[in-house]
């Protein structure tokens, strides 16, 4: 998946002696490859024939066995625990589209509350580093912190199951969970409008309430929701300016043809924004673009300065670079 090559980037760009994260990363990739060609082959004869033979060199992966699944390694616990922490990456990218705010600027905390939070315990570094975020909550579901959110339990009453059971009274009940007149037994059983219900025969939704202008409130598919503080210090900022400088520089890094190790010398010019940036995170800027000196520009340079680059918030930066 898209997911995996992305996620696992940093481990595929080893240097030196390669070590067991790197192997394994490339061994689970090569793995996948090569079975799914094997299984796609009947449908997709020329391309798989194209991957399979540059990953393989044999003859034809026409000429191979059908794949075994059983000779294939199986964890269902950690398939299920990347599910839930994907839902919770997918939810909090929309809240972030939603609210505008770009990937590059790092925001404060996510929220996640749902029924089993050891699922997502030991994974929440790689949902603040998907989100970019500075801290990732889990809150168990039910417990007072979770119900201070804005967040509410919708019963769905379903009138084709239940009404060859309940008859003239299934309007009744819809009405009644309308109303919200219904409870949830500790047994799980569901009361409403005084008739016990079926399973089948119903459906429980959290769904998200009125967010607050610091805080945005998503519903998770396999139940449970996130709220995404949404709030953006004058700190956050500078940082999501400088994240934005980096790529730039990076740009620049591929239109003159330098290789993904070489070393370069750093000039930063631009609006008065960019510069401030590039003062508090020059540490940043020369660890994620290789820079051995950064170098920036005393003075705003005006609007009409050639090679300016804009950047988020009407900033603009001007990028200099040479080998030292």
């Amino acid at each position: 998946t898209n997911w995996y090559i992305r996620r696992s980037r940093e481990r595929f760009w080893a240097t030196g002696e390669v070590g067991p994260d790197t192997r394994d990363a490339f061994d689970t990739l090569y793995t996948v490859l090569e079975v799914v060609c094997r299984v796609a082959a009947p449908l997709l004869p020329l391309t798989t024939e194209e991957v399979w033979r540059g990953l393989v060199g044999g003859r034809s992966v026409h000429l191979t066995d059908w794949p075994d699944a059983a000779g294939l390694p199986a964890d269902p616990e950690l398939v299920a625990a990347m599910d839930a922490v994907r839902d919770v990456a997918s939810a909090g990218s929309a809240l972030r589209k939603a609210a505008n705010l770009r990937t590059r600027l790092p925001l404060a905390s996510l929220t996640v509350v749902v029924d089993d939070v050891s699922q997502l315990a030991g994974f929440e570094p790689i949902i603040a580093d998907e989100l970019n975020l500075k801290e990732v909550r889990l809150v168990e579901a039910g417990s007072d912190e979770a119900a201070s959110y804005a967040v509410a339990q919708r019963l769905t009453v379903n009138a084709r199951a239940a009404g060859p059971r309940l008859g003239r009274q299934v309007q009744a009940v819809i009405g009644a969970s309308r109303s919200g007149d219904w409870t949830v037994a500790g047994d799980g059983s569901v009361t409403c409008g005084g008739v016990p219900l079926l399973d089948g025969e119903f459906a429980i939704e959290t769904v998200a309430g009125d967010a607050s202008d610091d805080r945005a409130t998503a519903v998770l598919p396999r139940g449970g929701f996130v709220v995404l503080d949404t709030q953006v210090t004058s700190e956050l900022a500078r940082e999501g300016l400088a994240r934005d400088v980096v790529r730039a520089v990076q740009q620049a890094r591929r239109a003159a043809g330098l290789e993904v190790s070489d070393r370069i010398a750093l000039e930063i010019g631009g609006s008065a924004g960019v510069l401030e940036a590039a003062r508090v995170h020059g540490d940043l800027l020369a660890e994620e673009t290789l820079a051995v000196d950064v170098l920036v520009e005393d003075r705003p340079l005006p609007d009409d300065t050639p090679d300016l680059v804009a950047l988020g918030d009407g900033e603009r930066v001007r990028v200099a670079l040479a080998r030292p």
